[in-house]
């Protein structure tokens, strides 16, 4: 059994399927709710987990009451938690998520991690018995020092690049594996897998949605489709595809273990909400 370390985002998500996105001053009834913890890191640990693997979530979460329902739930998916910040006493980040049910598409709002970065200090010693290491940039200073101590110690590093952040200057050259959302840019940077690619980044790909993901493994270019599906709910495949690709990339080869992670991303939007899939996937075994 495999230890993968998630260093990033925890959230509490309040997900909502409804017929459409509200107007200014309309009141909507949602079909169906759900409150689970969220965010890239925290979604890739549960899929990790989900797969059969140990999973260790650093994050900031604090002293707060509503930090008690992210820490059932994540023990419901034997995610284990390391406390960034564990002398906090505010809210932790809050996301409200509206999912349209017609289409699957998500409208999103955080606040992240503002203002609840960690001393790097904190995540010293992190690293004991882990196999891979997943960074997804909201914890950037803790996420550089874990780095560091991961690549002298040749573990993988994975980096969910979903949008640009301060920092990613210094962690991105350090890292084993990127996967960037179609978003993704570096400044002044129009093509992204080859800006990637020129900072001596072994693997790196892009996603596209339901398009073809784009990758270059080591110096070698290529195209893989994805699997198309009936969409439910987009929320959090990417942080799934992650996950995934974290557990098959200890086994097989990087375009392999892209195309398995699309798969269980892609599964995972045929479900509303981020855990569904799971038990979907569970009884297919």
């Amino acid at each position: 059994m495999a230890t993968g370390l998630f260093v990033g985002l925890i959230t509490l998500d309040c997900i909502y399927r409804v017929e459409h996105v509200p107007s200014s001053d309309e009141k909507l009834v949602a079909e169906e709710s759900l409150l689970v913890a969220g965010g890239p890191a925290t979604n890739a640990a549960i899929a990790f987990a989900a797969l059969g693997n140990r999973a260790r979530l650093a994050g900031a979460l604090g002293q707060h009451p509503l930090t008690d329902l992210i820490r059932a739930d994540l023990a419901t998916y034997g995610v284990e938690i390391v406390d960034l910040m564990p002398q906090l006493r505010s809210p932790p980040p809050l996301s409200t998520i509206l999912v349209t049910a017609a289409t699957g598409d998500r409208a999103v709002v955080s606040r992240n991690a503002v203002e609840r970065q960690a001393d790097p200090a904190t995540a010293l010693d992190l690293l004991t018995d882990v196999d891979i290491l997943l960074i997804d940039g909201h914890q950037m200073a803790s996420s550089y020092s874990v780095a560091i101590a991961a690549q002298s110690s040749a573990i993988p590093i994975v980096i969910d690049a979903g949008s640009w952040k301060p920092g990613f200057d210094r962690v991105l050259p350090l890292a084993t594996s990127v996967i960037a959302a179609a978003k993704f840019q570096l400044p002044s940077q129009p093509d992204t897998l080859a800006a990637l690619s020129a900072l001596g980044i072994p693997e790196v790909a892009t996603t596209h949605g339901p398009s073809p993901i784009h990758f270059c493994d080591r110096g070698t270019a290529g195209t893989l489709p994805v699997p198309q599906v009936t969409v439910q709910d987009t929320l959090g495949a990417g942080d799934i595809f992650h996950g995934a690709f974290c557990h098959y990339r200890l086994h097989a080869p990087f375009p392999d273990a892209l195309t398995q992670a699309a798969q269980v991303a892609a599964q995972s939007c045929r479900h509303f909400g981020t855990r569904a899939w799971i038990a979907a996937a569970h009884h297919q075994l």
